[in-house]
């Protein structure tokens, strides 16, 4: 049985503090089908020297000025060759050198799913030991799109061949992009995606949707143009009410 090919891809922007633990995580899982797409905005802070410190075969580093986040992620998209692919942001990573050969077996375990989505675990000021909440993939639900929730978007991995059907990031939103592609995955194209509880990716709090009051206005907006576009109905209560759900969503420690 041949096995599938696995693609990886981070993008990054003067991301020296983190970038090292990114790309380590990457380079010591132990499937052997694995390539890793880099995506750099044109670092100025150090982060190429430290990803060209690696000398990894696996890595393809493409660095230059780009149109924001979802256009970086784009030209990670149109590099990629493997037939599953996933995305890891440059201040997370994995866990263990095994997350990846778990992702193939989760794709090889029955059912043919079209994505796997698993949980990731929210880490605070550095400390991993233990988690600030664990963000369990098994409790999304599609309807909960209308209310402006979606799966853990760093743990979600997806088929070359639904990967195609879906097609790119709308760089058109400079925060809700990956609400609007896995909305586009799940409820537009009907993917089959197999949850679980499985921790793929540790995630450090914090990131651009999250950092202040603007920020989650402007995701909240974007959000309710997102769902009009795609006929979903939904109203500013409702995206604001995903604020009382994750409580329940979301496991505190």
């Amino acid at each position: 049985m041949n096995k599938p090919r696995v693609s990886i891809i981070t993008i990054c922007y003067n991301s020296a503090i983190t970038i090292k633990d990114t790309v380590e995580s990457v380079l010591k899982q132990d499937y052997p089908y694995l390539e890793y797409v880099i995506i750099d905005g044109g670092s100025t802070d150090g982060t190429l020297d430290i990803i060209r410190s690696f000398g990894s075969d696996r890595i393809i580093l493409q660095s230059g000025k780009d149109n924001g986040l979802y256009d970086a992620l784009n030209k990670g998209l149109k590099a990629v060759t493997g037939d599953i692919t996933g995305i890891l942001h440059s201040d997370d990573f994995y866990p263990h050198g095994h997350v990846i050969s778990r992702i193939v077996s989760e794709f090889e375990s029955g059912g043919h799913p079209d994505a796997v989505s698993t949980s990731v675990s929210i880490f605070r000021n550095n400390d991993f030991e233990r988690p600030f909440r664990m963000y369990d993939a098994t409790r999304f639900k599609s309807w909960q799109f209308r209310l402006g929730m979606q799966p853990p978007h760093p743990g979600f991995f997806i088929r070359k061949d639904m990967l195609d059907k879906v097609g790119a990031f709308n760089d058109s939103y400079r925060i809700s992009g990956d609400f609007d592609w896995l909305l586009r995955v799940i409820r537009i194209h009907k993917a089959k995606v197999r949850y679980s509880t499985y921790v793929s990716v540790y995630m450090r709090d914090g990131g651009i949707s999250s950092s202040g009051f603007m920020s989650k206005k402007l995701m909240n907006a974007e959000i309710l143009r997102i769902l009009k576009s795609h006929g979903i109905y939904s109203n500013i209560f409702m995206v604001y009410f995903k604020y009382f759900l994750k409580i329940f969503q979301l496991r505190l420690f």
